[in-house]
């Protein structure tokens, strides 16, 4: 059973930079790797937003609100998916939660979650 587990949320001035990371734990790396990865936010009384996600080949896709501003990668030797995230926002506050969904068996699983909090 994968477990993901995120870190590097924190507060940050708008215009800043953070870097979240999430590390999967219990997994083979040959089923890390086929898995794809995502990121997601979630503010209070809203539902689960799409941030970015990246294939096992590294083929990414990212939502228009962070286009140009924030980067999936990973690193499938070692377990890792990081969102690196650029000119940050007051609207990017949020808990960031890392995902990982396997297409073929429909595995789907989730981190605990990162609080991000852009403010002055």
């Amino acid at each position: 059973q994968m477990q993901l587990v995120e870190s590097g949320g924190g507060l940050v001035q708008p215009g800043g930079s953070l870097r979240l990371s999430c590390k999967a734990d219990r997994a083979i790396t040959s089923v890390f790797n086929s898995y794809i990865l995502g990121w997601y936010r979630q503010t209070p009384g809203n539902q689960r937003e799409f941030i970015a996600s990246i294939t096992r080949i590294g083929t990414t896709n990212s939502a228009e609100s962070v286009k140009g501003r924030f980067t999936i990668s990973r690193d499938n030797a070692n377990k890792k998916i990081y969102l690196q995230m650029n000119n940050l926002k007051p609207e990017d506050t949020a808990v960031y939660f890392c995902n990982a969904w396997n297409p073929e068996n429909q595995r789907n699983f989730w981190g605990q979650g990162t609080q991000v909090s852009v403010s002055a």
